[in-house]
């Protein structure tokens, strides 16, 4: 469910995705991963936990744990796109890829023109769940780690880089570390 909706729970887990414009993969075709990498190093350094992740080529899934804050998950997020669309914007002029740049342009209107929008880079929204449960926790990691599988990016969800699935199946942080959601809930899931 995409969200206009203001988070302001704190001490809880949310899961996130946003989608780049028309699921177009901008993440892959920019090579973006450093970039996003940064970008949950900012969430982190403000406070928060990442719990989960996986970067598809079109779209991210994130699963925070959000601290006792004076900033919502919503305005979190909104940086995040924000620095990265800059980033992807910039990629894409060095790779001259004017058919791109021109798709993103024909995404803006005329009064997000106005205030000085030149590219749509991700869709407007972005969907965020409160996770009520550790059960849900749970039911979100498994769905992220398989996105790849689904995919047709990896067979086995633990050998794709840019997931967190390769921590919760073998135990061994992957490219970018996370905190275990055990560390924020005490009940374990029974499997």
């Amino acid at each position: 469910m995409s969200v206009k909706t203001t988070h302001t729970i704190n001490n809880t887990a949310y899961f996130i995705t946003f989608t780049c414009f028309s699921w177009l993969p901008l993440f892959e075709i920019t090579k973006l991963y450093d970039d996003i990498y940064k970008g949950l190093d900012v969430i982190k350094k403000s406070g928060n936990s990442i719990l989960g992740y996986v970067i598809m080529h079109n779209h991210l899934h994130i699963l925070i744990y959000q601290q006792q804050q004076n900033i919502t998950i919503n305005a979190i997020i909104k940086e995040c796109k924000r620095f990265r669309a800059y980033e992807i914007v910039k990629r894409l002029e060095q790779m001259n890829m004017i058919r791109m740049l021109k798709k993103l342009e024909s995404g803006i209107h005329a009064e997000q023109r106005n205030k000085g929008a030149k590219h749509k880079v991700f869709e407007e929204s972005f969907d965020c769940k409160e996770c009520y449960s550790t059960k849900f926790i749970q039911q979100k990691l498994n769905y992220i780690h398989q996105n790849p599988v689904k995919a047709g990016l990896t067979i086995a969800a633990e050998e794709y880089l840019h997931s967190s699935a390769k921590y919760y199946l073998t135990g061994e942080q992957g490219i970018y570390p996370v905190t275990h959601y055990l560390n924020y809930y005490d009940v374990p899931i029974a499997r």
